[in-house]
């Protein structure tokens, strides 16, 4: 069946608001490699949305999920418990960056993690507030959305949102927003809509995802470490999409002095299985009653199996290195293309992002969209992001073959120099 034929029945089966990139459909996937319903062969740079750090199918990743499949597939952890889901809350345990004892539980998706954070952050403060920053992707869920500081599409037709839930402004040097200032508008909030001994807790992205890729500043989170002590405030890092060897780091909170009391962690924790965590401070994840975290398919066997496995590969592969190599290579073409719209290129390892701007110097959504679509033609898939869709984030397999990186860096560098 032609790809043609599947998007008829896609278009007549499913809602349009699962908007969808690609118009063709993968068949067969291998490491970098996606094959599609023609047998036409496309570089993988989105990778599932950074789910697949480890590459599609790691052959220690499939052997481990057949072997936990050759045992059993679900039990539920809250009812009849499995070694395994310790092991790997061990294992977590002594490799986030927080200090002092450390406790970890599962779930499936970012968004339980994200959801389950705030839960805790409240029952071990007993209050109710919590601050995020604009660009912020933290979910989709009710709770999850309303911490998402990016509207369209996310929050769209879907309000009243959570409440006791304030917005700072996040750093941006590019756009005009300084860390003073972004320190300011967290001290308006306490002003003007909550004061700080009612907040529960600050969520942050240490490298913003969805929001473009954009760094938190070293001093910016110290004052954030800094705030929240003086006030009794949890600080909460959302590494769902940094985590996992991305930034050249298993985390990117190990890019600073100070650290969180919770992390948040999905994505390629499980090498494309769904699994997601919070880990944190003991006795602030011993907060809430027993009975009061979980979930039917919490920590699910298989997906707990990958997630060994791909903790194995990080260090039997040297990923935090290679992501650091790969990394270096992508910057230098991105600023060796002559792109006279390419406005930045930041980035930690390899979550890197390239920021387009219009001969005005306004973000351009439309020159973006241009330089994916043609690399989509040629076979590379990109993914854009950003509060103005104009930056292009590059999120290949740390594991992709060097010869196939090479070939799609020139593709890009041939691309972009023509814009």
């Amino acid at each position: 069946m032609s790809n043609s034929d599947v998007h008829s029945r896609r278009l007549k089966a499913t809602p349009r608001g699962v908007g969808v990139m690609c118009d063709f459909y993968a068949v067969k996937a291998e490491n970098a490699t996606v094959w599609d319903q023609n047998g036409r062969e496309y570089t993988d740079f989105a990778a599932g949305i950074a789910v697949l750090n480890t590459g599609h199918r790691h052959p220690k990743v499939m052997a481990a999920v057949h072997q936990q499949l050759d045992c059993f597939t679900h039990t539920a952890f809250q009812i009849i418990p499995y070694e395994n889901y310790i092991h790997l809350a061990e294992r977590l345990n002594q490799r986030v960056p927080i200090h002092g004892e450390v406790k970890t539980t599962f779930f499936s998706s970012g968004a339980e993690a994200v959801e389950n954070a705030v839960k805790i952050a409240r029952a071990a403060t007993g209050r109710p507030g919590i601050i995020a920053f604009t660009g912020a992707f933290h979910g989709r869920t009710h709770m999850t959305m309303s911490l998402t500081g990016k509207v369209v599409p996310y929050k769209t037709g879907f309000g009243p949102f959570a409440g006791s839930v304030f917005h700072a402004q996040y750093p941006n040097a590019l756009h005009n927003v300084s860390v003073h200032e972004s320190l300011e508008s967290l001290e308006a909030i306490f002003r003007s809509d909550i004061s700080p001994q009612q907040v529960a807790a600050i969520i942050f992205e240490p490298v913003q995802g969805e929001g473009g890729f954009y760094i938190a500043p070293s001093e910016f989170v110290s004052a954030l470490r800094a705030l929240c002590d003086r006030h009794g405030i949890l600080l909460i890092a959302d590494e769902i999409q940094s985590g996992f060897a991305r930034t050249g780091k298993l985390f990117a909170s190990e890019y600073y002095d100070v650290q969180p009391d919770l992390i948040t962690m999905a994505k390629s924790l499980a090498g494309g299985f769904p699994l997601s965590a919070v880990s944190g401070r003991a006795e602030v994840m011993d907060a809430p009653e027993p009975g009061g975290l979980g979930g039917t398919y919490a920590g699910s066997p298989p997906a707990i199996a990958a997630a060994h496995a791909v903790l194995d590969i990080i260090d039997e592969e040297q990923l935090c290195a290679r992501a650091n190599q790969l990394g270096e290579q992508l910057i230098a073409t991105l600023r060796e293309a002559g792109c006279q719209s390419l406005a930045e290129v930041r980035g930690y390892g390899s979550m890197i992002a390239a920021e387009f701007q219009d001969a005005s110097g306004r973000p351009s959504a439309e020159i973006t969209k241009a330089i994916q679509l043609q690399a989509l033609a040629q076979g590379l898939i990109l993914l854009t992001c950003g509060v103005h869709s104009n930056v292009i984030r590059f999120l290949y397999p740390l594991t992709i073959p060097q010869p196939q990186f090479d070939k799609a860096l020139q593709l890009l560098k041939d691309i972009m120099r023509k814009h």
